[in-house]
């Protein structure tokens, strides 16, 4: 059996928690699947029209976190950190039952989905994966906020940057090769906000689940979390898992470079729909052993397509 086979998980695994934004309580199992089946979300505390599939073109919202929704108007938010750790990991293959419209944030980042699914293992398939490869370059800018994609050899390259004028968070900047780099402070990374920013997304309805237990505060130059930070970039290496995660509702692993500043949920999927819009930006291809490119000399690097 090839190790570029499709993945899914071994067995179920299920996650008790809040919704970043919503407050409500949820719980979420995430069960093995067929192979080509791809990720699926199930509302469970639905009975019709339940199923969400987390696909570029389904997202009907991308401020503050992303959400996806159905045809139907049925909507799952937040899926950004569980769809990171799925793209790290190298799972193709998973359907997501969950009986509420958000998944849980648990504690701010990917550790806990990450090591869950760590734990628990990962199971082969006989069916080779497919992947998205760049072509050409593409462009999407937004006032100060840029992205770029561009034809890549054998990974997944993200190179971020932030900029925020408050002086402990200022100006940050990481890059990493999805497909071969030690993701762990990626995954440990958790989301964060301004301490005076919190009146005004509970004012819009929103983070009415955020606690410094999920989330990182920063009040003038410092932060109020009592352990401090996880790692010297933390703030730029949320974004990157952000983006690993929004990137994966292309439905395949990707092979490019990806340059961003500023960016967020809005910006990459912009860029993936600038992609899709034309045949000629990619192409989709089917990964077996007759077909490897020459540049994939170190198989056991490629830890998250392999």
């Amino acid at each position: 059996m090839s190790v570029l086979n499709q993945k899914t998980i071994n067995q179920d695994i299920t996650f008790n928690g809040i919704g970043l934004h919503s407050g409500l309580a949820v719980t979420m199992t995430v069960k093995p699947a067929a192979p080509n089946t791809g990720i699926i979300f199930k509302r469970i505390d639905l009975k019709e029209n339940n199923v969400v599939v987390p696909n570029l073109f389904n997202v009907s919202s991308a401020v503050f976190c992303t959400t996806i929704s159905n045809d139907h108007g049925v909507s799952v938010s937040t899926i950004e950190h569980l769809m990171g750790a799925l793209y790290g990991l190298g799972i193709d293959n998973a359907l997501i039952e969950i009986d509420n419209q958000e998944v849980p944030i648990l504690d701010g980042s990917a550790k806990l989905f990450v090591e869950a699914i760590s734990k628990i293992g990962i199971k082969n398939s006989d069916t080779p994966i497919k992947i998205i490869k760049i072509l050409r370059k593409i462009e999407f800018v937004d006032g100060n906020k840029t992205i770029t994609i561009e034809p890549s050899k054998i990974s997944l390259d993200i190179d971020f940057e932030l900029k925020y004028t408050n002086e402990f968070i200022g100006r940050q900047r990481n890059s990493v090769k999805v497909f071969e780099s030690d993701l762990s402070d990626i995954y440990n990374s958790r989301t964060f906000c301004l301490f005076e920013d919190i009146e005004k997304l509970k004012e819009l309805g929103l983070a009415k689940g955020g606690t410094i237990d999920n989330a990182i505060v920063v009040k003038d130059n410092q932060v109020l979390n009592q352990n401090g930070l996880r790692n010297q970039k933390e703030f730029v290496n949320h974004k990157i898992l952000d983006c690993m995660g929004d990137l994966y509702l292309a439905g395949y692993k990707i092979i490019g470079k990806i340059v961003c500043s500023q960016g967020g949920h809005k910006l990459t999927n912009q860029l993936l729909r600038k992609v899709f819009e034309n045949d000629e930006n990619f192409s989709l291809i089917e990964i077996t052993e007759k077909n490897l490119p020459n540049s994939f000399i170190n198989k056991s690097h490629l830890r998250s397509i392999a």
